[in-house]
């Protein structure tokens, strides 16, 4: 809802009556605009932790640090329809805090810290268990790692790369920085 609003009155009341719900109930939950908005900044962001979790489960028990990056990665292309929204709405919300004070002053901003961290602590493990090829920098390996995983899902959007082709991207840039067990035993 919130992406799609250009601020007026009338688009917010659209949007809000397209969801099925009162303006007025809309109003009285979420005092202002902000509010609103890091709400749903909030949904979204529990929402791809649930995706993810289920991922990392689905990997199987003891997941290795290769599993475990390319479950985040993963998780964050648009290869279904509820990945693509999240995209969409993501995407719409990074515009927005570049010209929103508010929304640039809230968590939004560190979130993608946190993935950046949460990424660069496994592939330091990765490190530590003499996984990473040699002379891989994981804080810099992680930043990288993020922002080829936005390019490719901005590039599943716009019809230029199949999920499929961007996974196997991903694949390889994998396969360059973390080596299999047996190559490290």
């Amino acid at each position: 809802m919130a992406a799609r609003s250009s601020g007026s009155p009338v688009s917010a009341a659209t949007s809000v009556a397209e969801a099925g719900v009162s303006l007025r109930l809309v109003q009285y939950y979420f005092e202002t605009k902000e509010k609103l908005l890091l709400f749903g900044l909030e949904h979204l962001t529990r929402r791809f932790g649930e995706r993810l979790a289920a991922r990392i489960r689905a990997a199987g028990d003891g997941p290795g640090p290769r599993a475990m990056v390319e479950a985040l990665l993963m998780t964050a292309l648009p290869t279904d329809k509820e990945s693509r929204i999240f995209h969409h709405l993501y995407t719409s919300y990074a515009v927005l805090a570049v010209t929103d004070r508010t929304l640039a002053a809230q968590p939004f901003i560190k979130d993608p810290d946190a993935a950046e961290g949460a990424l660069t602590d496994i592939l330091r493990q990765a490190q530590t268990a003499d996984l990473l090829q040699p002379g891989v920098d994981p804080q810099l390996t992680a930043a990288g790692l993020l922002a080829t995983s936005a390019g490719l899902g901005t590039s599943i959007l716009v019809g230029q790369r199949s999920p499929e082709s961007a996974a196997a991207v991903l694949d390889d840039h994998l396969d360059r920085i973390v080596r299999s067990a047996d190559a490290a035993g």
